[in-house]
Parts: structure tokens; sequence; C-alpha cells
């Protein structure tokens, strides 16, 4: 399932008598932001596994336009964030290293939907995240992370350069930025919400 609820033993708190928990990915290439959404986001301390990049590593992992990044994450993120009350979203940031990728499959599961975080300097290394969500029919959103000197491309021109399915979002944004990537999780749940509801309709005509 995508989601938890939780019910409240309190009687007469004026607390609600459920709670809603929606689980969502945060996926994307190498160095791309995903770490710092998460922690940008996160009400509580994000739970990370980050472990210091190594020359042997640079065998096997692309760091090309990511130069001064000195760590990766080598299982998931962790973080949470009430959207608002009785709505909380428990969020997965994925490893973005080919290598990692096997764990893609057991963090998806239950996942109602997805934030692929691009960055237009590097727009190719969003490319298997895409592939992954289209295929496995996972709604998601892709997050254009606007880096400080990087060009600035609209939602349509990032939508085209991806051949992204009609009517997937594409939102800009700055992963450092809580308010920003709050946004961007708000409309993945919207979007996401209406998709689900769509298949069931679909399913019951």
């Amino acid at each position: 399932m995508a989601y938890e609820r939780s019910e409240s033993t309190g009687a007469g708190d004026g607390a609600d008598t459920s709670a809603l928990a929606l689980k969502i990915l945060v996926a994307g290439g190498f160095g791309v932001g995903k770490t710092t959404l998460v922690g940008a986001v996160s009400e509580i301390r994000p739970l990370r596994t980050e472990e210091q990049l190594s020359r042997a590593g640079e065998l096997v992992d692309d760091t090309g336009g990511v130069d001064q990044k000195t760590t990766t994450t080598v299982a998931m993120d962790f973080g949470r964030i009430t959207i608002r009350s009785g709505l909380s979203l428990y969020l997965f940031g994925t490893p973005g290293q080919d290598r990692f990728w096997f764990l893609w499959d057991e963090l998806s599961q239950g996942a109602l939907g997805a934030v692929v975080l691009a960055d237009t300097r590097r727009l190719e290394d969003c490319f298997p995240a895409v592939d992954y969500f289209e295929h496995r029919k996972i709604p998601f959103v892709v997050a254009v992370n606007c880096f400080t000197g990087a060009r600035t491309y609209g939602a349509h021109d990032v939508s085209r350069a991806l051949d992204l399915d009609r009517g997937t979002p594409v939102v800009l944004c700055d992963a450092r930025d809580r308010d920003s990537g709050k946004e961007v999780l708000i409309r993945l749940v919207e979007y996401a919400g209406r998709m689900h509801t769509a298949r069931l309709l679909n399913t019951v005509s």
C-alpha cells in the first residue's frame, strides 16, 4: 500500500481520529540534490547513509560536473514532513550511482509517487529515473533543481528534452529551500492522487 493509517486513542482531545502517511521517493542522478532536498524539507533529523568518495570509486562513478562533491549516498536518505493536519509524507531518497540501482525496487514498494530531480547541465543523468518510473507506472514529477550559474530553461523545454508523457508535471525548484521543496511535494501528491483516481475509475468502469 502507498500509505498507512494510524488510529488515535485520545478522546475529546481535538486530535484527528486517523492520520495518513504517504511514501514518496526522491530520485535522480548523482549529485543532483536528493540528499539536500530531503534534509531541507524534513521536520525530523534526516537519516543519511553518506560515505566519502574514494579513489576506487572514481573507476565506477561518473563525477563529471560535480567535481566538488565529496560524499555519496550508499543506501538511502529518509525524512518526514507534515503537509497538513493528518497528512504526512515519508521521504526516501534513492542512491544515484548505477551500482546502487538494485536498491530501487525495494525502496519503490508501496510508494505513492516520486520526485525526479534534474540538473539542466546534466539532464541525461535523470533519464534512468524517468524510464524506471514510467515503465512501472509510478506517478512522478520532474523537479528542475536551479543551480547557481546554470542556464535557465522553461518547464516545456525540459519536458520536450526528456520526452515525457503528456501531462507529467515539470516544476522549477531550489532543493536547498524548504518552501520550494514543499511545493514540489504538494504538486506530486496532487498529481499522483489524480492518476490513482483515474486508474481506479478505469478499473471499475
